[in-house]
């Protein structure tokens, strides 16, 4: 490699994260020179708080530094010191790490390519893993992490997938500008990193591409049956079996598994609105998630009603191809200030992060780190709050000022007119909040947009009739309305002890213990299970991580305990659940005056994670027994 390539991905480089790779290779702590040290600006990614000098005099010498890697006259220096890693981390976050964050934050960084998340089971408990058959519901993220993990712990299972591929969300969701809104080198499995993602925010193929090469290099695709759904599970008490109804294009058949593990996720049934006249419609309607391909939607008079996350993307891809475009919006989002959201990632960093040791982990630890749980405090609640109901805390309030003000110099002069539309009057983490380039704004200020913010009353023949009673006659309708998130599990039925009915144990208000497991219902397992969604801290990757590893401990128990059922106490489940709604009382989402999908039917927050992601990982790096009542007794085969 030629000193002007490595410039160039110099230029390209995350410089602390960077320095702490160089720091590893030669094993030398003086790298971590103060005046090295980031300072950051959590609204602007690119400020690192060090001078312009600095940073050359820091390209100059890790050119050198990687210049000697590559040609061979240097040889990486052994792994880290406990000690030295603590350092680094402190320096690439430009902080010290606050206490009790050591381990979790260590083993998150895995240096040494290993984690608590892997399975570490003795050649012993292996063998009698032969036993067990797992049944897991799902082919998507969560599915297919979990497929790897048993393998891994030589449990024997089969995968259930309704569609004809992997990937879930990111199979089923196809429509225009669909991409991810976390980071890629964080929104993807910790152990399996891809270096050559095109975007820092890539779109839905690559995604699918990414999940469909992971089953294959596992060989999953051997575990999974396609094209069937689940209709029903009935525990068996007497075997300690679950007995699993499955349809496919054949029939129907019965299958038994010893437990069953649910990655089916939260948002993959499409909810439609509950308004008048809505099947009258006679142009073409249809839900974002199940987009119409087939529909040419250029020159056409288009409505497009929601203002969620998937209209905040398609939107501005269909503005410019439809004669006109009518957005109806109940309430704004709060959108964070991103120019880089539709940035390519520059073949200099890719480079880098295949190339320079270790640099892929510091630079995924520093993108973790600056969403693990920074913001939390910005959105937790005041209980003696006395400010405006547009904030539930000072900190919340001086949040919303600095979002306020960057989404008007988004706007820019012309579109001071949008600026009552599109700042929340709820407070900031109240809805889930998105991220913005300046696009979404850009297209709601086109001559052939326009944004109604008058409420909907009824759907005709022809179009959309607001309060007001104007009338809004259009071609084609498109529902940007989210998904039926509370009803976990529907439409399936689960039916545990004495053949109690899951759904009717819940009464539309659904719990579980740390979102995975429900008394009365041994050996079954859910994953992104009721508040185990994050809104402002981390990646759904994380929770999925920490959960399957919770969940592998629990099939472990099983093995260890000689038993044949695991079942969470009800006395835990209850005091967890408490905790969780005293927790989401006291956040921006909990507010009485906000709802939002992250709320069921009767006001109770179902989908989110009130605390921080540490704590999440400290509950579930194993399964504490006296948690359980584990039912002895021999495992018989399904």
């Amino acid at each position: 490699m030629d000193d002007r390539t490595i410039d160039e991905a110099l230029d390209a480089a995350h410089l602390p994260a960077l320095v702490a790779a160089i720091a590893c290779i030669t094993g030398d702590a003086s790298w971590l020179k103060p005046e090295w040290r980031p300072t950051y600006n959590p609204l602007v990614r690119d400020e690192i708080g060090v001078s312009a000098e600095e940073q050359a005099r820091i390209k100059a010498a890790a050119h050198k530094v990687i210049a000697d890697l590559v040609s061979g006259k240097l040889k990486p220096a052994g792994p880290p010191s406990p000690a030295l890693v603590r350092q680094l981390m402190d320096f690439v976050i430009g902080a010290d790490i606050p206490e009790g964050y050591d381990a979790f934050l260590a083993d998150e960084l895995a240096l040494a390519g290993v984690s608590t998340k892997d399975p570490n089971w003795t050649a012993g408990e292996k063998a009698k893993a032969k036993a067990l058959k797992v049944l897991v519901i799902g082919a998507g993220m969560s599915g297919i992490l979990t497929g790897i993990r048993l393998s891994q712990a030589g449990v024997p299972f089969e995968i259930i997938e309704k569609n004809a591929d992997v990937g879930g969300t990111w199979l089923e969701n196809t429509y225009p500008g669909c991409r991810v809104d976390s980071s890629n080198h964080m929104y993807s499995y910790s152990f399996e990193p891809n270096h050559q993602w095109p975007n820092h925010f890539s779109p839905q193929p690559v995604l699918l591409d990414y999940f469909r090469g992971v089953a294959d290099r596992y060989d999953l695709r051997k575990s999974i049956r396609f094209e069937t759904t689940v209709l029903e599970a009935v525990f068996d008490e007497a075997r300690s079996i679950w007995r699993v109804h499955l349809r496919d294009k054949s029939g129907d058949r019965w299958v038994e598994a010893n437990a069953v593990i649910t990655a089916v996720g939260q948002l993959n049934r499409p909810r439609l609105p509950d308004i008048a006249g809505r099947e009258t419609f006679k142009g073409t309607s249809f839900h974002s998630a199940e987009w119409r391909h087939d529909v040419d939607l250029a020159g056409k008079r288009v409505a497009v009603i929601g203002t969620g996350a998937s209209a905040f993307q398609f939107v501005p891809e269909i503005a410019g191809k439809v004669s006109h475009l009518t957005v109806f919006q109940r309430t704004p989002p709060w959108a964070f200030p991103t120019p880089y959201y539709h940035e390519a990632v520059p073949e200099g960093m890719k480079w880098l992060l295949e190339s320079v040791p270790t640099y892929d982990k510091w630079y995924r630890f520093f993108l973790f780190w600056m969403v693990t749980d920074g913001f939390l405090a910005g959105v937790r609640a005041d209980p003696d709050w006395k400010g405006p109901s547009t904030a539930v805390s000072e900190a919340n309030l001086m949040f919303r000022e600095m979002m306020a003000m960057a989404i008007a110099a988004q706007l820019g002069e012309g579109g001071q007119g949008l600026l009552d539309k599109v700042i929340p009057t709820y407070p900031l983490g109240g809805k889930r909040a998105l991220l913005d380039n300046g696009v979404w704004l850009q297209a709601l200020q086109r001559d052939n947009v326009e944004l109604v913010t008058d409420p909907i009353v009824a759907i005709t023949e022809t179009g959309v009739v607001t309060k007001s009673g104007a009338r809004y006659d259009v071609d084609v309708i498109i529902y940007g309305t989210g998904f039926h998130a509370s009803r976990f599990l529907l439409p399936m039925t689960f039916k545990g002890r004495g053949g109690k009915d899951l759904h009717e144990t819940w009464n539309g208000d659904p719990r579980a213990y740390l979102g995975m497991t429900v008394p009365g219902f041994p050996n079954l397992f859910m994953i992104y299970g009721p508040n185990t969604n994050i809104v402002v801290n981390g990646s759904i990757v994380f929770f999925s991580e920490c959960s399957v590893r919770y969940i592998t401990g629990c099939l472990k128990l099983l093995i260890d305990r000689d038993a044949a059922a695991i079942e969470c106490r009800k006395d835990v489940h209850d005091a967890f659940n408490v905790r969780v709604d005293e927790g989401n009382k006291l956040m921006a989402w909990g507010s009485p005056g906000v709802t939002s999908w992250y709320k069921n039917e009767k006001g109770r927050v179902t989908q989110n994670w009130p605390f921080a992601l540490i704590d999440y990982w400290n509950a579930t790096v194993e399964p504490n027994p006296d948690d359980f009542v584990i039912e002895r007794g021999k495992v018989e085969a399904a």
